[in-house]
């Protein structure tokens, strides 16, 4: 199953920690669990290590490449990005969305791409 980790701990922005007590990755948490569609889960992660990228994810799945990103404003913009992104990955059997489907949203946000864990039969 499709997994986007937040990180709860997030920053709200790069100058502001806190927006009305809460923390940017709260909020964008708030957010995907509403935009996220079947077969995503939303899991509340803190501490993705990123400071310097404010509202850090990663997506990921068994099997998948894991793609971390950043740099968020902890908006329903960027949710409903997020979900679709995550939407083409879940459909993709190597987690890969070619770069003509990403949103408007997610580009320029992409800090890193993990590639899968391979088990060695030795």
């Amino acid at each position: 199953m499709t997994t986007i980790l937040v990180c709860d701990t997030c920053r709200y922005s790069k100058a502001e920690k806190l927006f009305n007590e809460r923390t940017g990755g709260e909020i964008l948490a708030d957010l995907l669990e509403t935009a996220a569609g079947a077969g995503i889960r939303i899991k509340r992660h803190s501490c993705l290590m990123g400071c310097d990228n404010h509202c850090n994810i990663a997506i990921r799945d068994n099997g998948k490449l894991t793609y971390v990103l950043g740099r968020f404003n902890p908006t329903q913009d960027s949710a409903d990005a997020i979900a679709e992104f995550a939407a083409g990955f879940t459909a993709s059997d190597t987690g890969r969305v070619p770069f003509r489907e990403w949103p408007q949203g997610v580009k320029g946000h992409f800090v890193s791409r993990v590639p899968p864990i391979e088990h060695d039969d030795e």
